[in-house]
């Protein structure tokens, strides 16, 4: 009997603790077949964020790293240097990445660290209790703003993989979704050229996924996957941002 699908080794067998209806297992997976397919299981080291998925050294079937809230492009950078031959991700939410970690996101891009990233956008904090964040949207409710996201008194929503694409050193950047299997598989390509980059030691590269919240955003699941598509998309338009061929032309 032949094999149509199976569970890739890039997991473990841990049940994910994550909520119905969110997209980050999806993610996962997409993260483990890349690594999977690509060989390097046995030499890459995955840094974990603080935030949703601050558990992930339990699920991605690799070394992984714990770090600090939003310190995880800090870290990667630290083995990388040190481990040259290693293949190093950090997996980062919008919380982690883009309000406590701006700092060290930015300068990582900046000086073109050969490691990638894999940014899970869903416009709102997640684990504490839907708080709102840098990304979340104007007119957004979260339990810091419930009457909305207002630009008078808390500014635009960051666009942070465009403001990532005008430094030098970030040569891969993309924003994808997993909304629809023909969107899971663009952000599977995605993924796998943002480590394909990595190692041929191009420079930073960052992939974001637009990803759900149904439980904060209080939607079902379907809902959420909709309000994405509706009110995500339009802010944050999907498409490659910067590209580089794999002989070192950016595009």
């Amino acid at each position: 009997m032949s094999v149509v699908f199976k569970k890739t080794q890039g997991l473990t067998e841990a049940q994910t603790h994550y909520c119905p209806g969110c997209t980050h297992g999806i993610i996962h997976r997409l993260v483990g077949e890349v690594l999977e397919e690509l060989d390097v299981l046995g030499d890459t080291v995955g840094v974990a964020p603080v935030g949703c998925s601050v558990l992930a050294y339990n699920y991605f079937n690799c070394d992984m790293q714990e770090a600090s809230h939003g310190r995880a492009p800090a870290a990667a950078t630290g083995i990388k240097r040190i481990q040259p031959d290693k293949t190093v991700f950090t997996y980062q939410g919008d919380g982690d990445l883009a309000s406590i970690g701006t700092a060290e996101i930015v300068h990582a891009a900046a000086r073109g660290e050969k490691f990638t990233t894999i940014f899970v956008n869903n416009a709102i904090y997640g684990m504490t209790g839907g708080q709102m964040a840098p990304t979340t949207l104007v007119g957004q409710k979260a339990t810091t703003a419930p009457y909305g996201r207002e630009i008078d008194k808390q500014g635009f929503p960051i666009k942070m993989s465009e403001m990532l694409s005008t430094l030098e050193g970030a040569v891969f950047v993309e924003r994808v979704s997993v909304d629809t299997p023909a969107n899971v598989r663009k952000a599977k390509k995605a993924i796998k050229k943002a480590f394909e980059v990595q190692h041929a030691g191009l420079g930073f590269g960052i992939v974001e996924v637009l990803s759900t919240c149904p439980t904060n955003w209080g939607l079902a699941p379907n809902d959420s996957l909709q309000w994405l598509r509706d009110n995500m998309m339009p802010y944050y338009p999907l498409g490659n941002i910067k590209n580089i061929d794999l002989n070192g032309e950016v595009k």
